[in-house]
């Protein structure tokens, strides 16, 4: 921590940005030369790999990317100000195949709000919370790690009701117009 403070802020920001940028570029190329080449040289017939194969080269997917690159760019920037989610955007953006210079200037612009962020509190705020975690003792990371799990555990569960609950409403409309207009409702 104390050797942040001594750097000056413009070499601070400068390498934090080049990081951030190295990571985003990385990550980027990463998952989008994995989907090309499974495009490319791979044609499974059966299993998961056929499945995973039908999707990336599907027209839903042409129609997400092209989503992405007019309305969804902006999730590129706005990733970086967030903690867990930026390497999931950054490998859609690749999956996708989001237009590599659409995706550097937006990942220019998070970089550098994420490159000021620690250059300036950033860092001290997470040495401030460990030392609160470490003074809390044992029992306050304990209480932590009790709450982040049930928290994570009602949130999948949320997420499986809303599931089914949309897979219930989609096949009582597919059934309802698969019905003969003479049968019985």
């Amino acid at each position: 921590m104390d050797a942040w403070q001594s750097f000056p802020l413009g070499l601070a920001l400068a390498f934090l940005w080049g990081v951030a940028m190295l990571r985003g570029q990385v990550t980027y190329w990463i998952a989008r030369s994995v989907t090309e080449q499974t495009l490319r040289h791979t044609r499974p017939t059966s299993g998961w790999r056929a499945a995973v194969h039908r999707w990336l080269s599907s027209d839903a997917v042409d129609r997400g990317r092209g989503a992405v690159e007019r309305c969804g760019i902006g999730a590129v920037p706005l990733c970086y100000l967030t903690v867990g989610l930026q390497t999931v955007v950054l490998a859609s953006a690749g999956v996708l195949r989001m237009r590599w210079w659409r995706f550097t200037l937006a990942q220019s612009v998070g970089a550098l709000a994420w490159a000021a962020i620690y250059a300036t509190v950033g860092f001290a705020i997470w040495a401030l919370a460990f030392e609160a975690l470490l003074a809390g003792g044992p029992w306050l990371a304990a209480g932590l790690a009790v709450a982040l799990t049930l928290l994570v555990a009602l949130g999948h569960r949320w997420y499986a009701v809303r599931r089914r609950r949309g897979r219930s409403a989609a096949d009582e409309v597919t059934t309802a117009r698969s019905r003969p207009a003479s049968a019985p409702r």
